[in-house]
């Protein structure tokens, strides 16, 4: 039985990476790195700002701006404003309220863009309390940190846990942490999500998924 169901934020409850990657692409190009929105989402998507200044920086030789997350979250939160929930993923929660099965969200996000991103499609009310985010831990995915802090903030052992992830940094983080893993492809290359015990392209196939498992 699936004691707690986890849910990453970007790509899984609201429909954020194709704005928040291309933001990226164009804040790094404006620094001096050359990236494509795709570039982006291959080597970025689904970890901390924190992981991805260290690794922008060690390509490009020397600091990013100083600003560079500043302006990234100010352009990213503007966008915001039309916003939209993965195609689905309301009837998922649904389907775990009637079922009784608790769900969290842990997200590499800062608790200020979870919060903004989670009210700007109604679901802040349905996480309150059961929010975690790569600030809360000193190690952001693909480490384990992140989701092992939520099981254990609500009091469930990691073999109990299911992850709904949409990155290969994600489903690492949740294969390192001893959790059973589901890969959402709705954005990203089934192949790249191989090590998920599972690999979906539909919310709608979710919930008998999660009924299985």
């Amino acid at each position: 039985m699936i004691g707690l169901v986890i849910f990453d934020n970007d790509g899984v409850l609201v429909d954020s990476e194709r704005l928040a990657n291309t933001i990226l692409a164009e804040l790094l190009t404006e620094a001096g790195l050359p990236y494509t929105f795709e570039e982006a989402v291959r080597d970025f998507m689904g970890g901390s700002m924190a992981s991805m200044r260290q690794r922008a920086e060690t390509r490009l030789g020397r600091p990013l701006p100083a600003d560079l997350e500043d302006r990234y979250h100010q352009r990213l939160f503007d966008g915001f404003a039309h916003l939209q929930a993965v195609e689905g993923v309301e009837a998922v929660l649904d389907h775990l309220d009637e079922r009784g099965v608790p769900y969290c969200l842990a997200s590499s996000g800062t608790h200020r863009r979870i919060g903004t991103a989670l009210t700007a499609v109604g679901f802040r009310h349905r996480f309150e309390g059961r929010i975690f985010s790569a600030e809360d831990v000193a190690h952001g995915k693909p480490a384990p940190d992140l989701f092992l802090h939520a099981a254990a903030s609500i009091g469930v052992k990691p073999v109990d846990c299911l992850v709904i992830e949409d990155s290969p940094l994600g489903v690492a983080a949740a294969v390192a942490a001893g959790m059973k893993v589901f890969g959402y492809a709705g954005m990203t290359d089934p192949a790249k999500l191989s090590d998920a015990n599972t690999v979906f392209d539909s919310m709608s196939a979710l919930p008998p998924l999660i009924d299985a498992a």
